[in-house]
């Protein structure tokens, strides 16, 4: 689940955080994000599904103002082992993930998750 601060300033519309974020040792990412329950933002889900991105989660919840949210988690499989990505994917998906999020007005900032973080 993706900490939220506050649901009153959106990142975009119907979307309240957005986290690209690889396990170690960092090659393949997923996206995480937090949307709005009650009016799910449809362009911008459709948006990462065409970059290939499979929803592999949705896990609703309230928030501690009232508002509901739903955590949702993309994934997109490789050609490298294990269905991880080649150096040639990952430069490749990051850029366009760049684009595409860019045209939401959204800008990302790709991070390796620590050890703890990543197998809890």
């Amino acid at each position: 689940m993706l900490f939220l601060k506050s649901t009153s300033a959106p990142v975009a519309p119907g979307v309240y955080a957005v986290d690209v974020a690889a396990k170690p040792p960092g090659k393949t990412f997923m996206i995480y994000v937090a949307v709005d329950a009650s009016e799910p933002p449809a362009g911008f889900i459709e948006a990462v599904e065409s970059m290939g991105f499979k929803q592999v989660l949705s896990k609703p919840y309230t928030h501690h103002d009232g508002k509901k949210i739903v955590d949702l988690h993309f994934q997109k499989t490789g050609t490298d082992i294990f269905d991880g990505w080649t150096d040639g994917e990952r430069e490749a998906n990051l850029k366009k993930m760049d684009e595409v999020f860019a045209g939401f007005n959204i800008t990302i900032q790709p991070r390796v998750m620590s050890l703890a973080e990543a197998f809890r």
